[in-house]
């Protein structure tokens, strides 16, 4: 036996343990012979204060009491042994005379298992005990099932109920009541009951139960509680089967209630972490899980899977714009439209579904976001790359729609790239990167397409990677220099400034920046490179304001994002500080198509540039979208003619209309304006009889490394007169030899 409240497994049936108690010692000892004699392993006490001393240290299995003995008879030992803890289950057999009939009831009253007659029949006193012992054993069994069961509702929060019908409630057992939150032995009625459960769901619990009456069918449905003291309401699953009687006609239910919210509460923990919260689209994880299982059962089928990467192009510019709210919206409502793309995509031939197992492409295929503005798309069963192509493009085509959100009528496109398995890849990782790689063309070309992978994409994604890489490297090894294009006023034949222009000495190769710029912009790395840029500049500049009294301003060419930042007038006062030159020794040039990107955040640092005496130019004029307008309200110094217009001088009317439109504006906004890309004496002569008389341009000189610039001051600049600049001989002049060679042969 255990201890009080525990029961112990059944004993094994070889010689068990009997505890015989009389106070006749010839019937003691007869007893214990007999008994002995068939398997039984026996102790013997003369009374019951000495049978009560037995029992700890010896523990029977069986007691055998007289009941008539003197002192503490057998009816008062039994009781006092079954207040003795671990005793309170041990059989019990009680010795009686013959038509003793007030005994055997007293016997039961204290506690007696079962009574036996005094006889010499030995054997049939032997089965009794054996008997008594398997009755004990299968009755522990029982109450340990009882228990475990017990145990195992309590943990899976389970309880039966019952209820006949016609009654006003169900009978719940404990566990039941338990798990619905009821106190006590109450069995409320079914109009309690449903006051415990959250009005939404009452009408849900009273109609499963009139429809199970009804038909006679089982019931089974789940209602969320009343919310208590805690935080998350308990959401129960009830489930009954019906009860009929002998002519087969329902009388009642039988079933279980059970607590349900870990389960739901898994279930939700498992969604989030497969699915997108915004868009209740698969995420990341969900769809490489189900690449990798549709790129399995593909190779088994020998059939094609596609996976698409979706880029949503301009969705910064609306998030930014209309605010958080009305990005999600317009998220939401291209999950729509791309799900809608894939959904029921072109499916092969009657004939060919059957041989492809359609049903398993229903399960596995989907649209994902992958995060931002970022969606995937899996197609698992293909009999044709065109379909999947057809997909890629008509998901181009439906973001066309204008989208609604926030009562703002916009427009998105997308950039779609393709990769099918298993020519372009044979696992999900490398196909969503080639998916990604060929979506990046598409963006590099124009965006608003669909591209499929090929490797020609991939080595020139990989070519990328390896000068972003290199770049990085490029500032840290002092790699950049700036070289230096000079502004000419050709009516003063004098320098009036200077434009710095980054380049890349890689090794030998000096890179153009049209290779290096770009992907410095889009990695970030254009801040670092503003910055040393700015710092590069001005000490420079001091150099030159030493040797040669050089007083004008050398542009730097910054991108939008930079006068994004809080740090730009303190990192140009730290530059010229740094150098010991006047803030007015730099200027600052901006393109148009960046000045506007976000015109109202650049207006602050334009006024604090101005204050602190730093000039700005507007680079590529006339090149925007936007209204001029905005000129008359910002405070700039200068307009740069984009060289587009500078070009078609002399050859289309149009060029010298827009040139001279744009001086009359300047003239009324005071603005001086310099023409770029000046490479003829022609175009020179038009702009002079237009009014501009300050250029820039290979006709003058290239970009020149500092030295290079030097001699060109020297040569040029400091030894010309003002005649040398007028008319056509300019580049006569130039190409006998006049003006160094290395601007001749640009120029020409």
């Amino acid at each position: 036996m255990g201890a009080p409240g525990h029961l112990d497994p059944p004993l094994a049936p070889a010689e068990p343990r009997v505890l015989i108690v009389d106070d006749d010692e010839v019937t003691l000892l007869i007893c214990m012979t007999a008994l002995q004699a068939r398997g039984f392993d026996t102790q013997q006490a003369s009374g019951g204060d000495a049978a009560l001393r037995r029992l700890s240290p010896w523990r029977p299995d069986i007691v055998v009491l007289d009941a008539m003995m003197p002192g503490l008879d057998g009816f008062e030992t039994c009781r006092r042994l079954r207040a003795t803890p671990g005793f309170e289950s041990t059989p019990v057999l009680m010795l009686t005379g013959l038509d003793d009939d007030a005994s055997i009831q007293r016997a039961f009253d204290a506690g007696a298992t079962d009574f036996f007659v005094k006889s010499n029949l030995w054997t049939l006193l032997a089965q009794r005990l054996r008997y008594l012992l398997r009755s004990a054993a299968n009755r522990i069994e029982l109450e340990q099932s009882k228990a475990r069961l017990a145990r195992a509702q309590q943990l899976a929060r389970i309880g039966s109920v019952e209820w006949r019908l016609g009654i006003a409630g169900p009978t719940l057992s404990p566990e039941a009541r338990q798990v619905l939150g009821i106190h006590g032995n109450d069995h409320p009625s079914w109009r309690e009951l449903l006051r415990r459960i959250a009005p939404l769901h009452r009408s849900r619990l009273a109609q499963a139960r009139r429809q199970a009456a009804r038909r006679g069918t089982a019931l089974a449905c789940e209602v969320q509680m009343q919310p208590g003291a805690e935080a998350t309401p308990h959401v129960i699953h009830i489930e009954a089967d019906g009860q009929f009687d002998a002519s087969g006609k329902p009388f009642g239910y039988s079933g279980i209630v059970q607590d349900v919210t870990e389960r739901f509460a898994e279930h939700r923990i498992h969604h989030l972490a497969n699915f997108d919260a915004l868009t209740e689209l698969p995420n990341r994880a969900q769809i490489m899980q189900r690449t990798e299982r549709a790129i399995e059962f593909a190779q088994r089928s020998q059939h094609a899977v596609a996976l698409l990467q979706i880029n949503l192009d301009r969705f910064k510019i609306i998030n930014d714009t209309l605010g958080h709210a009305a990005g999600d919206e317009l998220l939401r409502e291209a999950a729509r439209r791309l799900r809608a793309c894939v959904r029921h995509y072109d499916a092969p031939p009657a004939a060919d579904a059957a041989r492809l197992g359609v049903l398993a492409a229903h399960r596995l295929e989907c649209v994902a976001r992958l995060g931002g503005d970022e969606f995937a798309a899996l197609l698992p069963e293909l009999s044709d790359v065109q379909h999947a192509q057809g997909i890629a493009q008509r998901m181009v085509e439906v973001l066309h729609a204008p989208i609604i959100v926030g009562g703002q009528e916009c427009f998105v496109s997308a950039s779609v790239g393709l990769a099918l398995f298993p020519r372009d890849a044979l696992n999900a990782a490398d196909l969503l990167r080639n998916a990604d790689v060929a979506m990046s063309a598409v963006k590099a070309q124009g965006r608003d397409a669909a591209l499929q992978f090929s490797p020609k994409l991939a080595g020139r994604g990989r070519s990328r990677l390896e000068l972003e890489s290199a770049l990085h490297k490029a500032i840290e090894r002092n790699e950049l220099v700036l070289h230096y294009q000079p502004k000419v006023d050709v009516s003063a034949a004098r320098l009036v400034g200077v434009e710095a222009l980054m380049r890349w000495q890689r090794g030998s190769v000096l890179v153009p920046p049209g290779e290096f710029i770009p992907v410095a912009e889009e990695s970030g790395l254009i801040v670092p490179m503003s910055h040393w840029a700015l710092g590069e500049a001005a000490r420079q500049s001091a150099l030159w304001r030493s040797r040669f009294g050089f007083n004008d301003p050398i542009a730097v060419n910054l991108p939008n994002r930079m006068f994004e930042r809080d740090d730009l007038i303190e990192t140009i006062h730290d530059a010229v500080t740094r150098a010991g030159v006047p803030h007015g020794a730099l200027a600052i040039e901006i393109t148009e198509t960046g000045l506007m990107k976000d015109l109202q955040g650049v207006i602050p640092t334009l006024h604090r540039l101005e204050a602190i005496g730093v000039e700005v130019s507007i680079d590529d004029f006339g090149t925007g979208y936007s209204s001029l307008a905005y000129l008359t309200t910002l405070p700039i110094s200068e307009l740069k003619i984009d060289r587009s217009f500078i070009r078609n001088l002399g050859k289309q009317k149009e060029g010298t209309a827009v040139v001279t439109a744009i001086m009359a504006l300047a003239r009324s906004l005071r603005l001086r304006v310099v023409a770029e890309g000046v490479e003829t004496s022609a175009q020179m002569e038009i702009l002079a009889r237009l009014g501009c008389v300050m250029m820039q341009g290979f006709l003058f000189s290239r970009a020149l490394p500092p030295h290079e610039l030097e001699v060109w001051m020297q040569q040029v600049m400091l030894t010309k007169p003002v005649s040398w600049w007028a008319g056509t001989g300019a580049l006569s002049a130039a190409r006998s030899g006049a003006v160094p060679a290395l601007a001749v042969d640009q120029a020409a």
